[in-house]
């Protein structure tokens, strides 16, 4: 449907039609004082190019009120984590933990374990360099104090994938590195000082606590313009150089790490020795040999998990969380797009919709495909349970400076996505009478994201005026339904 439906047209054959018309409400002779604008101008007026696609919908009856390009497949970028949240809390249940174990494959004699020690990890994206100095240790206090066989860290519950989205350019935090194990959210943070007129660089697994340096990523200063970053993975190692040039007096990012299992054995090597546990260096490896759990650490409940993801919209956690439930729904996936393809079939059984096409579970991939009408078709038929509304992150609305205004009629709780020229916004708003209404807004202008460079993907010009107009848009919409659909 090329065009909005007038808020007259609410009568069309849709599924669950309700059996009383849900037309707005008369609101006295005061409402006429208002300008309601209409979708053409709204959407014109934020001259986003491409297309733009809509549904707005009534929460209780699943009856459609306005729409536009309502079964257009769009790029949803990280409105995609909603349906994997509700994949994984269906999946898994909300009160489901993932593990990260310390298993001894021998028995412990005199202090000292006679085989094995395996780092396990069990698919929990939260782990991270506090966690592992905590299990290090509850291993010295379990009466540890050698291991006569080998350090192991096992990463075969999920498989290993280098990169969240093959088309983002090497260095960036947000694509980094998914397998079974999971540190810092895969990331390693780089800092550098200049001093004399040489530059002093770590590499460290920081955290609140502890920022122990790494071995198995290195940095070189490289004489170059560009790039700015160059990235080689050689045995276990991740080789980076940066361009001088660009370094400045000082600074720091996170880069993503491309060897999960070897980042958290490097790491977990150093808090064993700092109690005295002296290990071999790691090897990685995909399958689990039995053995006696000594230290376990269970994550925070997925309900809570996936609250954080959709707050901060973590890729990895979105990806980690996504394939866990589809090793306990069907195995463990081959790829992430075997695993997206299962939440896909899924979602139709779920919700009997066919707009969902996904390639993976954090919405980062191009190739991800949703209609607005899919999304809204899942946000009715959950609004009964309140499986998600409760997670999501209210999103607050602003004036034209960009201030939030606190005391706004409409409360939206919703999911965000925003990717190169393109975004998203999906969930539930509330009226002042107490209406809650579903929608889903997609824009995106493909002809120039296949313009950008790989090498410019991370923050290509114009991308930002883009996104900061279809914000206003998504709002102008929100604002046009809170005043039509309220007493």
């Amino acid at each position: 449907m090329g065009s909005a439906l007038s808020s007259a047209a609410v009568g069309l054959a849709w599924a669950d039609a309700p059996n009383t018309s849900l037309r707005p409400r008369l609101r006295g002779a005061g409402f006429r004082k208002k300008t309601v604008r209409g979708v053409d101008a709204i959407v014109a007026e934020a001259k986003l190019g491409g297309r733009v696609s809509f549904v707005m919908a009534d929460a209780k009856t699943g009856a459609r009120l306005e729409s536009r390009n309502h079964n257009v497949a769009t790029a949803p970028a990280s409105v995609t984590k909603a349906i994997t949240a509700l994949y994984a809390l269906d999946v898994l249940g909300a009160s489901h933990r993932l593990s990260t174990q310390l298993i001894a494959t021998g028995s412990v004699s005199g202090g000292v374990i006679q085989g094995d020690l395996i780092l396990a990890g069990g698919g929990d994206p939260t782990l991270d360099t506090n966690i592992l100095a905590d299990m290090a240790r509850r291993l010295k206090a379990a009466g540890v104090t050698g291991v006569k066989g080998d350090f192991k860290v096992y990463d075969g519950a999920l498989p290993r994938i280098e990169t969240i989205d093959t088309d983002q350019p090497a260095h960036v935090g947000y694509s980094p590195a998914v397998s079974g194990i999971a540190l810092n959210f895969n990331r390693v943070h780089f800092e550098w000082r200049r001093s004399s007129g040489t530059y002093g660089v770590t590499m460290e697994a920081r955290t609140t606590k502890h920022r122990p340096s790494v071995s198995m990523a290195k940095m070189r200063i490289a004489e170059r313009d560009i790039p700015v970053y160059k990235y080689s993975g050689t045995n276990g190692i991740d080789n980076w150089s940066v361009s001088r040039r660009a370094l400045g007096n000082g600074g720091s990012r996170w880069l993503p790490v491309r060897d999960p299992a070897a980042y958290a054995g490097d790491v977990f090597r150093t808090m064993a020795a700092s109690h005295g546990i002296k290990l071999k260096a790691a090897k990685v490896v995909a399958k689990l040999s039995a053995g006696t759990a000594i230290v376990t650490h269970q994550s925070a409940p997925v309900r809570d998990l996936l609250k954080n993801t959709l707050k901060f919209s973590n890729n990895l956690m979105a990806e980690m969380i996504g394939m866990a439930a589809t090793a306990k729904r069907r195995g463990k996936p081959a790829s992430l797009r075997a695993s997206a393809n299962e939440m896909n079939a899924w979602a139709r059984a779920r919700f009997g919709t066919q707009g969902l096409k996904l390639v993976d579970h954090s919405g980062l991939g191009a190739a991800n495909r949703m209609t607005a009408d899919s999304m809204v078709e899942a946000l009715v038929k959950v609004y009964a349970s309140k499986t998600l509304r409760p997670i999501l992150k209210p999103v607050a609305m602003r004036d034209a400076k960009g201030k939030v205004l606190k005391n706004h009629p409409v409360k939206v709780d919703a999911k965000t996505g925003t990717l190169n020229f393109v975004s998203g916004l999906g969930g539930y708003m509330e009226v002042s009478d107490g209406t809650v209404l579903v929608f889903a807004i997609f824009s995106a202008d493909e002809s120039v994201r296949k313009r950008i460079t790989k090498a410019n993907r991370e923050a290509p010009q114009g991308a930002r005026g883009y996104n900061k107009r279809a914000k206003q848009m998504q709002q102008r919409l929100i604002e046009r339904w809170g005043t039509l659909y309220s007493s």
